[in-house]
């Protein structure tokens, strides 16, 4: 119990139509296809969920992409901007709950929770006044404990009755004192996801054994690499604590309040590590899954992969570190 309470104090609608934040580099803006997002919420129980789509214009259907929140962070807010970023691109995002609250449900039952909430949200979407979902590869995301089911369901997807996940972005995947939903090996996981599991090399929070363990045993899987981000010395924003890859905006705000998403208000900044770290991984991720496009940015310890940009002095940021998978 006191190890869960350390944890924990560690970390301590209907639709609206919502403005893109209009700071994000021209190079990222140039994928937009839409001028704003509306979100719909079914995230009452905590097996619900909350769904972003498209919108101006309204399109007949779109990839689907899902987003698993850290622990705690049962608001899309945190993520805000980089949600955003995404659904402009033309993609419907899915944001389960899979949490009650800090202490609700037991941490094992966060799979079920998230599948149900996935199998739900695809229901929905086909049905109603909603963009429709195509068929393709199913992309999730995860953060913190999402980064840890996330891997889980790309091993187990079966089981819960969702579609493969073919595309994997793990963001300082961990659970931290609480064992539940690690598998002691990946080896499971189908040759033909794409997985990226990223570090953040200051990461006080869950460290980095799991995520090395994830990219170790997951032997089957060609297309996986392991990417440590380190702090800049000269850049005093971009640093590598475990919750870089939020990025806030109170747009996609569901009025859901705990230490959690108050903390995201003191750590929860947007810089040149978003928009080409995590932002430009994920895009090239989806490519490279969805269309074979733009692989050499996702993956295979490229120029294009590693670097995260320039200072304002023109001098570049410390790049990111690649490990790619040993050859058999």
């Amino acid at each position: 119990m006191f190890r869960l309470a350390a944890f924990l104090a560690y970390f301590l609608y209907a639709f609206h139509a919502f403005s893109a934040p209009d700071t994000i580099p021209s190079e990222l803006t140039a994928r937009y296809r839409h001028d704003s997002v509306r979100m719909g919420d079914y995230g009452a129980e905590m097996d619900g969920f909350w769904l972003i789509e498209p919108a101006a214009p309204f399109p007949d259907s779109a990839h689907v992409l899902v987003f698993l929140h850290g622990y705690g962070a049962i608001n899309p807010m945190v993520y805000g901007k980089w949600l955003q970023h995404l659904v402009r691109q033309g993609n419907i995002v899915i944001f389960p709950r899979y949490q009650k609250n800090l202490l609700r449900p037991a941490a094992r039952k966060f799979p079920s929770m998230a599948a149900k909430a996935i199998r739900d949200a695809l229901d929905t979407l086909r049905s109603g006044d909603h963009v429709r979902p195509k068929t393709g590869p199913l992309i999730l995301v995860g953060h913190s404990y999402g980064g840890a089911i996330s891997a889980y369901l790309g091993v187990r997807y079966e089981r819960y009755g969702i579609p493969q996940p073919e595309g994997l972005l793990l963001c300082a995947a961990g659970t931290g004192p609480l064992r539940a939903v690690r598998l002691r090996s990946y080896e499971a996981m189908p040759e033909n996801t794409r997985m990226l599991v990223v570090i953040n090399d200051q990461d006080k929070v869950v460290g980095d054994r799991f995520q090395e363990r994830i990219f170790r045993t997951a032997m089957h899987t060609p297309f996986r690499n392991l990417i440590r981000q380190y702090p800049d010395r000269e850049n005093s924003q971009i640093s590598a604590h475990h919750n870089e890859c939020c990025s806030l905006d109170e747009a996609l705000d569901n009025g859901v309040r705990n230490a959690t998403i108050k903390r995201s208000y003191r750590h929860c900044d947007t810089n040149a590590l978003d928009f080409y770290g995590y932002w430009k991984l994920l895009d090239a991720l989806m490519d490279c899954t969805r269309q074979g496009n733009n692989c050499h940015i996702a993956f295979g310890n490229t120029p294009e992969q590693q670097s995260l940009g320039q200072k304002p002095n023109g001098n570049p940021i410390r790049p990111l570190q690649v490990t790619l998978p040993q050859k058999k």
